[in-house]
């Protein structure tokens, strides 16, 4: 796949994972990022994901995803088993985000996960001016038929990251198909976030 047609939050979990790498992809969807994974850098993958539609177009893509509730754990798993877990755009939509990153992080060497952020300036004008939950590029639903369930911001992940002792070894801050450099809790649409647990001494 040419690496122009790979989108950008995409190509820069791809930069993070090493060829060969053991990936378990959590709330995988329709495996568009875990097939991506499979061709670019041959990763010996896998996905959880819940619903039944969405995994048959995994099963279409030949990608071996298993139905499961991600907020139930991961305890099929044994300790950093796996070289990554992938939490991307999936992690505000469990019930106990709290739970599963702790799992996420007992069963991965690594861990990445991405959000949208809700401090984003259009979320916040739109609040500020219409009262109304925000409508934005990447928080497309309406409040009726939204899969989110948690509304954080990036400085409300990192400041998590900080109390768990969970260390952040790289971030990414997206806005449309650019990195955000500047202010990127007021600028940027979504964040990404490279993780690994502290080793405490």
């Amino acid at each position: 796949m040419k690496r122009e047609l790979i989108k950008l939050d995409h190509g820069i979990i791809l930069d993070w994972i090493p060829p060969r790498s053991s990936v378990l992809d959590l709330g995988c969807g329709n495996g568009e990022l875990l097939s991506t994974l499979v061709k670019e850098k041959q990763v010996q993958g896998s996905g959880i994901e819940i619903d039944q539609q969405a995994i048959h177009q995994c099963v279409t893509k030949g990608l071996s995803v298993f139905q499961q509730d991600i907020d139930m754990g991961l305890s099929e798993f044994a300790d950093k088993s796996l070289d990554f877990v992938i939490l991307h755009q999936s992690f505000q939509q469990v019930k106990k985000p709290d739970f599963v990153l702790k799992e996420s992080v007992r069963v991965g060497k690594k861990v990445i996960v991405g959000f949208p952020n809700f401090a984003h300036y259009k979320a916040r004008l739109q609040i500020l001016f219409k009262g109304k939950v925000p409508v934005t590029q990447a928080l497309p639903y309406e409040w009726y038929d939204t899969p989110n369930l948690h509304f954080l911001s990036i400085l409300d992940f990192i400041g998590y990251c900080n109390r768990k002792g969970i260390r952040i070894e790289e971030s990414k801050f997206l806005k449309s198909n650019a990195i955000v450099i500047v202010f990127p809790n007021f600028f940027a649409e979504t964040g990404i976030f490279l993780l690994s647990e502290e080793v405490r001494k």
